[in-house]
């Protein structure tokens, strides 16, 4: 009877290291637990949002990154910044203001503000800013579209004349 040489010796024992490195590799899989890292799958959700709700009473939902909330400045100008005027106290000092910041030449954020009346668009002067949209919804569900002027304010639900419903804003698109 003939020996196996070295080298089928050496390979055998090569190919079964590896089948027990993947039946064990297979068995962790299997059963990872819950202290695995978290999936690396965007899902576009505000950062921070549970602490932006708890401080400013605003819901930020999700967005691709490209309007960003910011922070109002003090004065009458906008510095280039979407201001969202409300009737309930929301933002960063409580005063009703929500200011938010365009990244990129087109951005999208889902959010829900309550009692919306104005939108100011982020031009400084006619003919600059972002074209944006705002998607508004009254109390009693009805939803709207509303073309906001890029360097002036738009008024929305209460503010309108002759007044409309209450309305909270929901979406904000914004492009070049």
């Amino acid at each position: 009877m003939r020996r196996p040489s070295r080298r089928v010796t050496v390979l055998a024992a090569v190919l079964a290291t590896g089948a027990t490195l993947v039946a064990a590799f297979t068995a962790q899989a299997a059963g990872q637990s819950d202290d695995a890292p978290p999936s690396t799958v965007e899902d576009f959700s505000y950062p921070g949002a549970a602490q932006i709700l708890a401080q400013q009473q605003v819901q930020l939902v999700s967005g691709d990154g490209h309007i960003v909330l910011a922070q109002c400045p003090t004065g009458p100008d906008t510095v280039g910044l979407i201001m969202v005027r409300s009737t309930d106290p929301v933002g960063a000092d409580h005063d009703g203001r929500i200011c938010f910041h365009v990244l990129a030449a087109t951005g999208q954020l889902t959010l829900k503000i309550p009692a919306v009346f104005s939108i100011r668009g982020d031009g400084l002067q006619a003919g600059q800013g972002h074209k944006l949209k705002a998607k508004l919804t009254t109390d009693n569900g009805t939803e709207s579209t509303v073309d906001v002027n890029p360097s002036g304010t738009t008024q929305v639900g209460i503010a309108t004349s002759p007044p409309g419903d209450a309305t909270t804003l929901l979406r904000l698109d914004a492009s070049s």
